[in-house]
């Protein structure tokens, strides 16, 4: 059972900076992508970044220059640094785990971290 528990949110000021954690519990296939998504209220989930097992990232054009994403395979951990966060930044961030096992998906999800950004 792969299991998925968001860290790291929190409120800030705009402009400042937080540093999301994702720790995954259960088995990660060798092949497999870490991806953050968020949703505001009232709106889709949306893609945020990913980061594939071979290293290889996608950032949506909102978070490119803003925001970075990483893993650590050893301690199975994925990590979404944040930084100049903007009022609009403001959502629920949460992680996925999708492993591949012959070319076949199979997606988890955490629960969620929030994120708020207001003066």
């Amino acid at each position: 059972q792969v299991q998925l528990v968001e860290s790291g949110g929190g409120l800030v000021q705009p402009g400042g900076s937080l540093r999301l954690s994702c720790t995954v519990s259960g088995h990660r296939f060798a092949v497999h992508d870490m991806s953050w998504y968020r949703q505001a209220p009232g709106t889709q989930r949306e893609l945020v970044a990913s980061i594939s097992s071979a290293g290889a990232t996608n950032y949506a054009t909102f978070a490119k220059g803003r925001f970075i994403i990483s893993e650590d395979d050893g301690q199975g951990m994925g990590f979404l640094q944040m930084h100049n966060l903007q009022p609009e930044d403001t959502a629920v961030y949460y992680c996925k785990l999708t492993n591949y096992w012959r070319e076949v998906p199979y997606a988890y999800w955490g629960q969620g971290t929030r994120v708020t950004v207001s003066s």
